[in-house]
């Protein structure tokens, strides 16, 4: 699926007749990595995927599925059945629950992250803010430098500019409800 999303992105950028520089600016990232994320040698993290699809104009879903939207009053998904996505440099594995209603304001994701506790975190970030609530497992949430242990109720709200990741902990998978807004 990562070859498919990079190929969306770099058909979306010769669509707008753009060079790479312009895109990157535009994104707010750097071109080489963008280049990297256009070849399918990096996997896009789920924000920055965001932000592209909003440099873009497009849904998250059109470059996830390759298809847009359809829904404009309601969009009830069943169990298991979200668009999903697995990232497999940060043993994330993500389900997007809403990915068929147009015009999206948020984007929520179900997203379980593997056991790896001797990992060390990932911290990316990205434009908007985040909701993260802690659904199933122990979860180790570093926010800005600030470290924080979800387990299953707790909540965590924070601006997404902030350097972020995460990862379970006491050996077992972790799961968790993130909006993307």
């Amino acid at each position: 699926m990562e070859k498919e999303i990079a190929a969306r992105i770099r058909d979306l950028r010769d669509i707008a007749e753009i060079t790479l520089e312009e895109a990157a600016e535009g994104i707010g990232i750097d071109a080489g990595l963008l280049a990297k994320y256009e070849s399918g040698e990096k996997d896009v993290p789920m924000g920055e995927l965001s932000d592209i699809a909003k440099y873009y104009g497009v849904e998250m879903t059109d470059l996830l599925s390759g298809g847009g939207p359809m829904l404009h009053t309601f969009s009830f998904v069943k169990n298991g059945r979200g668009i999903s996505v697995e990232r497999g440099h940060n043993r994330y594995k993500y389900q997007h629950l809403a990915y068929n209603f147009a015009g999206r304001i948020a984007e929520p994701f179900l997203v379980t992250v593997d056991s790896a506790p001797d990992e060390e975190i990932h911290l990316n970030r990205h434009e908007g803010q985040e909701f993260n609530f802690c659904v199933e497992g122990k979860l180790l949430i570093v926010v800005d430098g600030q470290e924080c242990v979800m387990e299953p109720g707790d909540s965590l709200y924070f601006d997404s500019m902030a350097p972020h990741g995460m990862k379970s902990l006491d050996g077992k998978p972790a799961k968790f409800l993130a909006i993307l807004l």
